[in-house]
């Protein structure tokens, strides 16, 4: 097996007298794409939040591309190339789709913001921000204020912006929350699309996305990882099946 890209290790992370995550171990490798799913509560946001740099692990380590990551700070996580989807930046409404992304460009580049600069009138900024909406599908929709998306184009442009980034591992945090049935068809398509160019560490509760892009997955129950494996090893497990899958591993 390829060498791990990020590999997370005893974790652990309480809140009061709750066992959030309770010596998580998890390892990710190079080139696939990695799920987690587990019941609500079951500490997914919490690991999530702890391999970003959000919140601070109790104990444990997180190692990434070789390095430990344990006292980094998110942004500095980002310049590493580890960057969580959805809440890397708010989408800015009132600015063009394209602009988001520059500015996303922009900001992994180390400039400074020119406010009083069009971002997406740059042309350095604003042809490789074209390349990344043509990724996620909203090239179309590029010189549109973001406001004018749907929920589930306002996801692909956060996507977008993610990619802006460079990242060597994207954590996918419920990308299909609040999709309708048609949206998270496009969203499974378009991550499809980019698995086969980058890492990807998924939480999501919509199972169909999940065994349709899964190459391995982790279950998550009350901050214990109980079992990892490929698609077909979680769906045959007699313990996953009666802690979380129930009748939709039939």
């Amino acid at each position: 097996m390829a060498d791990f890209l990020l590999k997370a290790s005893n974790l652990k992370k309480s809140f009061g007298g709750v066992n959030a995550t309770d010596n998580v171990t998890l390892e990710v490798v190079e080139g696939e794409c990695h799920a987690v799913i587990g019941p609500n509560g079951a500490g997914k946001t919490t690991l999530i939040s702890l391999l970003n740099g959000a919140l601070r692990a109790d104990s444990g380590s997180i190692n990434f591309n070789g390095r430990r990551i344990n006292s980094v700070p998110v942004h500095k996580r980002c310049h590493l190339g580890l960057a969580r989807s959805f809440q890397i930046t708010s989408v800015l409404m009132d600015m063009q789709v394209i602009a988001n992304v520059a500015l996303a460009i922009q900001a992994q580049q180390g400039h400074s913001f020119r406010f009083w600069t069009h971002a997406g009138r740059d042309r350095r900024l604003s042809e490789p921000a074209l390349d990344f909406l043509a990724q996620v599908g909203l090239a179309g929709r590029a010189f549109e204020p973001a406001r004018s998306l749907s929920h589930g184009e306002r996801r692909q442009l956060e996507i977008a912006m993610a990619l802006a980034t460079n990242p060597k591992l994207l954590l996918l945090d419920e990308p299909m929350a609040g999709m309708g049935p048609d949206e998270s068809q496009v969203m499974i398509e378009t991550l499809a699309q980019l698995k086969r160019t980058k890492t990807m560490l998924l939480v999501e509760h919509d199972m169909d996305a999940v065994f349709t892009l899964a190459d391995r997955i982790s279950v998550l129950v009350y901050g214990r990882i109980i079992a990892t494996g490929t698609p077909d090893e979680i769906r045959g497990d007699d313990a996953v099946k009666r802690a979380y899958l129930g009748d939709e591993a039939a």
